[in-house]
């Protein structure tokens, strides 16, 4: 499979559809939910979960309790498709020729967009993918990272966006920010923080400098697949 680009998509109040009724469409329902999308639900059977969304007040879900039809895609930004792999890949052929995004929920044939395992905390989202072939590792690695993040991570999202403004207004160039921003989270902690935090985030100031100049290796991160 070719390199994924990694993209974070604004679905608010946007016409997703999502093609299947059953657990697994449920679970993505709610992904698709919290996003802030329009949801319309195309499938035979629906579950009741996915009919008790759809009637509670304000709803953002509609149903449509029939079989696929290609039509159904017709206004989509985005296809979510979680049914049998037959009815994927009709859904695949659907999106293909008008150029929609699919994510078929492990199918990774019938899918041109993948969902990934993802860490929200404080305003920071971290997203893992394995470009569809081993989510469960995606899952490993969301736990791993979940638990490196910084406990006070909400404090150096506030720094960070304090750090931003200035810059902006100072002209900082871009190469320059990343290793004053370090020393400002380092700031935060002070001296009396003794070895803790200041020093991992001063070894962190050396090794984003090389020959290359600055850089971050932990932003450019591996991509995964659905969850």
């Amino acid at each position: 499979m070719p390199e994924l680009l990694p993209l974070f998509l604004k679905l608010t109040g946007r016409q997703v559809v999502l093609v299947g009724g059953g657990s697994v469409a449920t679970a993505k329902l709610r992904q698709l939910l919290a996003a802030g999308a329009t949801v319309r639900v195309v499938a035979p059977e629906i579950a009741r979960a996915i009919r008790q969304a759809a009637e509670s007040p304000a709803s953002e879900v509609t149903l449509v309790r029939r079989p696929f039809e290609p039509a159904d895609i017709d206004d989509a930004w985005l296809v979510v498709a979680a049914a049998t792999p037959e009815v994927n890949r009709q859904v695949s052929e659907a999106a293909e020729t008008r150029r929609i995004f699919v994510n078929a929920v492990d199918d990774p044939a019938n899918a041109s967009a993948f969902l990934s395992g993802v860490v929200r905390r404080d305003g920071v989202t971290v997203a893992i993918s394995t470009s569809g072939a081993a989510p469960a590792l995606a899952a490993l690695l969301r736990e791993g990272l979940d638990s490196l993040l910084p406990r006070d991570l909400a404090k150096w999202v506030w720094q960070a966006r304090a750090e931003r403004v200035a810059w902006k207004r100072q002209g900082v160039a871009m190469e320059a920010r990343k290793p004053r921003l370090l020393r400002a989270l380092n700031a935060l902690y002070g001296e009396s923080a003794g070895v803790g935090h200041a020093e991992n985030l001063e070894f962190s100031v050396a090794a984003i400098s090389d020959s290359r100049g600055p850089r971050v290796p932990w932003l450019n991160g591996p991509e995964d697949s659905w969850l």
